[in-house]
């Protein structure tokens, strides 16, 4: 059901784009699931306004090439408030001006009260965020918008790294980003993939970073889908 196409223009310009700006990096990582990856994609290293308003940019681009019907976004709390908010900047940019909202962790009990921030949540509604690692968060989120009157349209996203859930000795046939679509009936739509992260490397005139190609081939194929 994801929405991204392979190899395409837009997915390529993105890689290199974190790859230049540190964000994705090549070595030995740690994952949250226990397995040493030969990449890491850390979207907090998206940490000052010329970057933001680039990856802002690579976010609007994919949505509306998407051809998903959506009416306002929403960011999860935390790393998808920043996200959301600059991605309708990024959509006004380009002729698209849509209202945004976000949730806080905790409730307030003064002022406007509850955890909605922002717009009225109300029509579309487009999730973004940086990658699904579980689904846990989007999943709250896909019931905090039901609750408030909206509909979850898709999710958005940086990068699907098509990655198999479970334990080594007991791998899931799925990835989060599957088992989320298949649970919701939700779209995902990522900028790019793993397949785009190994077009980019095979096809790199840098030797450094064409080197690393065989590792990322090779863990993609013992956890990817």
């Amino acid at each position: 059901m994801s929405t991204t196409a392979s190899h395409d223009a837009l997915a390529q310009d993105f890689v290199k784009f974190a790859v230049e700006a540190g964000v994705l990096r090549f070595g030995e990582f740690r994952t949250k699931a226990g397995r040493l990856s030969p990449y890491f994609f850390n979207s907090a290293l998206f940490d000052d306004g010329a970057k933001l308003a680039r990856l802002a940019e690579f976010y609007a681009r994919r949505l509306l090439a998407s051809g998903c019907e959506f009416d306002m976004l929403f960011g999860p709390a935390y790393k998808g408030i920043t996200l959301a908010a600059a991605s309708a900047v990024a959509l006004a940019g380009l002729g698209r001006n849509v209202p945004f909202a976000f949730n806080r962790k905790e409730a307030k009990a003064h002022g406007e009260g509850g955890t909605l921030v922002g717009a009225q949540v109300a029509g579309r509604v487009v999730i973004v965020d940086d990658v699904i690692t579980d689904g846990a968060s989007k999943r709250e989120s896909v019931e905090m918008l039901r609750a408030a009157g909206g509909q979850a349209a898709a999710v958005l996203i940086a990068l699907d790294r098509m990655e198999r859930g479970g334990t080594d000795d007991n791998l899931s046939a799925h990835s989060a980003v599957e088992d989320f679509e298949r649970d919701y009936g939700l779209p995902v739509i990522s900028i790019a993939t793993l397949t785009d992260l190994l077009q980019y490397l095979q096809t790199n005139a840098d030797p450094a970073l064409k080197a690393h190609f065989a590792r990322v081939v090779a863990y993609r194929e013992r956890y990817g889908v």
